[in-house]
């Protein structure tokens, strides 16, 4: 039997952790994603920070599902080696917060390049980050970002063989919508097998961001069809980027989804319509 759980990447919430974390435990989300504290990045805290972030969760009653770390969010020609060391960094602080998981990207491609000629680098480098999480056991969980080297189910799932299972997938239907992909049932079924879990966020045929199961990603069939091929806990990460939220421009590459404008009174009325949306999905299968 499948057990669909929530997660959420609760910054689009509010800056603020406690703020978060309020929402979350008194909305019976019992997972967070961490990404954004305080107005900072996740691999911008110090370990005396990271600890107290742990005394906060534990406090909520709130546990970590995955860290959303920005590893290999960067153009495939810029120096590598700060990549390895922030991979140390992150998979510590996995350690202190208790999750095994860390999401990350496989770098930038030059545009108007070729991605696959870029193919053996990307695969060097990923590599040293998997032996790396490895040290720590922690699985990297890598995500179908546009722009990225994998950002088609083709180029994930070659990336992924090559890892032989030292790297999982995180499925976004709206990053595979945003690079003119299907998502359901093109990408998902070469996917099915890779997943660690799924990030819910659906768009339009505009690319505009719309709440699960009103976009083309098909989230209602893909949560039915996790359910017939998966057994145990399966984690849903609620990341509905339905409104402007403060570190979005951060986060998201040139020419992505859209925001369909302020429809919600704010941030919190958004994210609340985002997780009715998902679990009326949850509760019809």
């Amino acid at each position: 039997m499948i057990q669909f759980t929530l997660s959420a990447f609760s910054d689009e919430l509010s800056p603020d952790i406690d703020e978060q974390l309020k929402w979350l435990s008194e909305n019976g989300v019992k997972y967070i994603e961490i990404r954004g504290i305080n107005g900072k990045n996740i691999s911008e805290l110090d370990e005396k920070e990271v600890k107290e972030l742990r005394i906060k969760l534990d406090a909520y009653g709130i546990k970590p599902s995955c860290i959303g770390s920005p590893i290999g969010k960067i153009n495939i020609h810029d120096d590598f080696s700060g990549q390895k060391e922030l991979c140390r960094k992150i998979c510590e602080y996995a350690k202190i917060l208790g999750t095994d998981k860390i999401r990350v990207f496989s770098f930038f491609m030059p545009e108007g390049e070729d991605p696959d000629s870029y193919r053996d680098e990307v695969m060097a480098r990923m590599r040293e980050l998997c032996d790396i999480a490895k040290q720590y056991s922690v699985i990297l969980c890598h995500e179908n970002e546009k722009n990225i080297y994998g950002d088609t189910p083709e180029r994930c799932l070659d990336l992924y063989c090559e890892m032989q299972g030292d790297m999982k997938c995180v499925f976004d239907h709206a990053n595979f919508i945003s690079c003119d992909v299907e998502a359901y049932p093109y990408a998902f079924n070469m996917l099915s097998h890779t997943l660690s879990h799924m990030h819910i966020k659906d768009a339009n045929e505009e690319k505009e961001m719309v709440v699960a199961g009103k976009g083309i990603g098909r989230i209602p069939e893909t949560v039915k069809d996790v359910a017939n091929r998966y057994e145990g806990e399966f984690i849903l990460t609620l990341e509905p980027h339905l409104m402007e939220f403060s570190g979005l421009q951060g986060l998201e590459s040139e020419g992505h989804t859209s925001i369909l404008g302020n429809r919600y009174e704010s941030p919190k009325a958004a994210f609340a319509a985002a997780k009715e949306a998902l679990e009326k999905i949850i509760n019809n299968i």
